[in-house]
């Protein structure tokens, strides 16, 4: 039986696990699910009643941390969490990094304002992205552009949960009408390039833009 993956395509955490589960070649059910209007029968799969959620046979999950934690043992290879333990708990800890820090800016301000706000024919409050460029997110920045060096992924030398939550919430961002600035911050930026343009991410974000730019035109 083919897992089920429950959420909506331009929620970041949605796509963690769906590039999560694209980068392994495992083959899923996307199910939508509106965050604004679950139906009342999703609660049986998330008390949250929030995306994404994860339907495995019988077993159900929510979180995206907590459902990618599960596929990785149901499907170690390739791995995408590491194999030592100090670089297992940096995975997780720039896991956590994206999913709050830089999830409460880049999708919660920047993008909902931009983007969902406008699509639900509510006004943008521009005055709260501005604040979250300007203010809330550089410091953000140069930690991570600090952080990341002169490597290619931000733990390790390989591909991780890591790299996938950043990346997401980066995604939503651009889809805010903002990027990183290279000048500023130049191996962040090529960073995200760079991850965006893998086959898992770039078949997301492809459908994903068209969809947007058909919607508010």
């Amino acid at each position: 039986m083919a897992l089920k993956i429950y959420g909506a395509a331009l929620s970041p955490f949605v796509r963690k696990v769906r590039v999560f589960l694209d980068e392994k070649g495992v083959e899923y059910e996307p199910v939508h699910i509106d965050p604004n209007d679950p139906p009342p029968d999703y609660r049986a799969i998330n008390p949250l009643m929030r995306i994404p959620a994860l339907a495995d046979g019988d077993r159900v999950l929510a979180d995206s941390a907590v459902i990618c934690a599960y596929l990785e043992r149901r499907f170690p290879e390739p791995a995408l969490y590491p194999d030592d333990d100090y670089e297992y708990a940096r995975t997780l800890w720039f896991e956590k990094y994206a999913d709050e820090e830089l999830g409460v800016n880049c999708t919660r301000t920047i993008f909902r304002n931009r983007v969902v706000m406008r699509l639900l024919g509510r006004d943008c409050d521009e005055q709260a992205v501005q604040q979250a460029c300007a203010e809330a997110l550089p410091p953000h920045l140069d930690y991570l552009e600090e952080q990341l060096g002169e490597h290619d992924f931000f733990v390790g030398e390989r591909l991780t949960v890591a790299d996938i939550a950043m990346v997401s919430q980066f995604t939503n961002m651009q889809h805010g009408g903002e990027e990183i600035d290279a000048d500023r911050w130049p191996r962040l930026a090529a960073y995200v390039e760079r991850i965006q343009a893998r086959a898992a991410f770039q078949q997301h974000i492809e459908k994903e833009s068209g969809f947007i730019r058909k919607a508010l035109g």
